[in-house]
């Protein structure tokens, strides 16, 4: 039922598409619970959600605030001053907007405009999608009234009292994969419906290696009649479009991954948050292969934690060149085994995480 009360909302996280589309996911179900209200996303300038946010139809304001560079560089001298913008920035932005609540999806984007929030007593919830949080939710845990969660023992980082086991946000689109035609995206894609179709995802970053690696087993999914759909990542289309074939679709970005879900039969992908939620509802049998690139090794923590309910195949990137054949070969011959880790990763998937955070939000404004 429709809430007819005018609230506005502020919603804030970004730098990848693990802390983009939760946030939009929660943005489309506040705007058809609360249709009346005003929503406002807040991102990190140059970065993907200043795009992606506005196509989706939501107004966004960008900060001056940028992450931490893990290698020397001397873009890091001037984090302090690009803080202290951002903060500035922030408090503007609140000023003007006056929102009733702010919430967080994780990512520097996110931390100066809940920490201000906190500051001048505009209550703040955050989103915190992985099984081991970043710094940035670690910190905004300690200010926020509600901190919602996709894991079990996060009490570790997070008051207990203030954890809510939500699951983490998904598409509506996503959980309507099989209403896709499958025709049409064979089609699309040039693809042939009765062979088996791997899809291969490397993050909304891209991964190189895992892109080196697809190009590489090249004569294996020949021989093995597979035909493979690699998203490079914008990033890296470029050098890789060059090695597209018949059995080899090469695409930067897909807005409407559910397609690509709905004729796979076999994914391959990173082991983000986001990513996992998703591919639990999907269904689909999962390698995956977690970035060593992320801050605290998360991803593998993540896809550990799947693999221990013996729910996915797991290879570490360092592995891809000798295993990945070999495991792709291990599921591809094996109807049972495929089947297997389809039911194991269905039944750890948390439907209702939109419907628990938007039942918080409601009674939290009453």
């Amino acid at each position: 039922m429709a809430n007819k009360k005018k609230y506005r909302f502020i919603i804030s996280g970004g730098g990848s598409g693990g802390h983009i589309y939760p946030a939009l996911s929660i943005a489309d179900s506040i705007k058809n619970k609360f249709i009346n209200s005003e929503l406002l996303f807040v991102g990190s300038k140059k970065r993907m959600e200043m795009k992606i946010i506005p196509d989706r139809g939501y107004r966004i304001k960008g900060l001056n605030i940028s992450g931490f560079n893990r290698k020397v560089s001397i873009s890091n001298l001037l984090l302090p001053y690009k803080l202290i913008i951002s903060l500035l920035q922030s408090l503007i932005i609140l000023i003007k907007f006056r929102p009733n609540l702010v919430i967080g999806t994780g990512g520097f984007a996110s931390g100066p405009i809940l920490f201000v929030s906190s500051l001048i007593n505009i209550p703040t919830f955050i989103q915190e999608q992985n099984s081991y949080p970043g710094i940035t939710n670690k910190i905004l845990g300690k200010y926020s009234k509600k901190i919602f969660v996709a894991y079990d023992g996060m009490d570790k980082f997070f008051d207990s009292k203030k954890i809510i086991y939500s699951g983490n946000p998904v598409r509506e689109s996503i959980r309507l994969f099989k209403t896709v035609n499958k025709n049409e995206v064979y089609k699309k894609l040039n693809l042939i419906s009765n062979k088996k179709t791997i899809l291969v995802l490397g993050g909304s970053q891209g991964a190189d290696k895992l892109n080196k690696s697809i190009i590489y087993s090249m004569d294996f999914f020949i021989k093995n009649n597979l035909q493979v759909i690699l998203l490079t990542g914008t990033r890296y289309y470029e050098p890789y479009k060059k090695f597209k074939n018949k059995n080899l679709v090469i695409i930067p970005f897909a807005e409407k991954i559910e397609e690509l879900y709905s004729i796979s039969d076999l994914i391959v992908s990173r082991s983000g948050a986001s990513i996992i939620s998703e591919l639990c509802i999907v269904g689909k049998p999962v390698i995956f292969i977690p970035s060593p690139n992320v801050v605290d090794d998360h991803q593998t923590k993540n896809a550990r934690k799947i693999y221990e309910n013996g729910a996915c195949e797991f290879i570490n990137e360092d592995e891809l060149d000798f295993k990945l054949t070999s495991i792709i070969n291990k599921l591809i011959v094996s109807d049972v085994y495929r089947k297997n880790l389809s039911e194991k990763i269905k039944a750890i998937s948390k439907k209702n995480a939109v419907k628990i955070i938007l039942n918080e939000i409601e009674s939290f404004l009453k």
